[in-house]
C-alpha cells in the first residue's frame, strides 16, 4: 500500500515551512480557499470550503508511513477530508490518496478586527505560491481566496506567524501589488 498525500493550499504550499520532501504541484476541483478565524486560534487563517465551479492550487505531498502526528499537531484548529480522487489533478504518474485540512464549520467565525489576518502569514503563503507557480500563480492565488476584505495587521516588521519568511524585495512588492489591487485593509499594530 502507498503512502497518503495532503493536500496544501496555504502555507504549506511554501516548502521552506515543513520537511515534507516529496512533494509536487497540483489542483484541486470544487473547493476554494477563505480567511476565517477559528475559535482554537486568535488570529485568522485560511481554510477550504467546497464551492462547485471553483480549482485552486496547491502541493500535494507524502505523508510518510502515514504518520501524521506531526502535521495534525501543526494542523491542529483544522479536520482532516478526504478528497475525492477525480478532484484531484497531479503529475505523480498513478493515483493516490489525499486528504485536505478544513477548519470545522463549527468553530469558523469571519476574520475581525480582535482577529485578524497576519500579513506575515499572507507573506509566507504568497511567497510560496509564488515560488511554485510564478507571477500568475500568486495572481490565481489572491483570486481564488475569499474574505480579502478582512482586517489584515501589518506585522511585516516584527513577524507573528511562527513560520514567517523573509521575502525579497520584489516578493513584497507583488504581495503588496495584490493586496492593493483586493483592497486589502492593512491595521498597524
Amino acid at each position: 500500500m502507498r503512502d497518503p498525500f495532503f493536500f496544501g493550499y496555504g502555507s504549506l504550499v511554501n516548502r521552506a515551512t515543513h520537511d515534507y520532501a516529496q512533494a509536487r504541484p497540483a489542483r484541486l476541483r470544487g473547493w476554494r480557499r477563505a480567511w476565517r478565524h477559528t475559535r482554537m486560534r486568535k488570529l485568522a487563517y485560511l481554510t477550504a470550503e467546497r464551492e462547485a465551479d471553483s480549482e485552486i492550487d496547491g502541493l500535494v505531498a507524502v505523508v510518510p508511513g502515514a504518520d501524521w502526528a506531526a502535521l495534525d499537531l501543526r494542523e491542529a484548529a483544522y479536520e482532516r477530508h478526504w478528497i475525492a480522487p477525480q478532484d484531484i489533478h497531479h503529475d505523480a504518474g498513478h493515483p493516490i490518496e489525499v486528504q485536505l485540512y478544513v477548519v470545522d464549520p463549527v468553530h469558523s467565525e469571519p476574520p475581525s478586527v480582535r482577529h485578524p489576518i497576519l500579513l506575515s502569514y499572507i507573506d509566507t503563503v504568497a511567497q510560496g505560491f509564488l515560488r511554485e507557480f510564478g507571477p500568475e500563480g500568486l495572481t490565481r492565488f489572491f483570486a481564488t481566496t475569499a474574505g480579502w476584505d478582512a482586517p489584515i495587521l501589518d506585522d511585516r516588521a516584527a513577524p507573528v506567524y511562527p513560520r514567517a519568511q523573509s521575502l525579497t524585495a520584489g516578493e513584497k512588492a507583488a504581495v503588496d501589488g495584490q493586496l492593493a489591487f483586493c483592497g486589502a485593509a492593512l491595521i498597524r499594530p
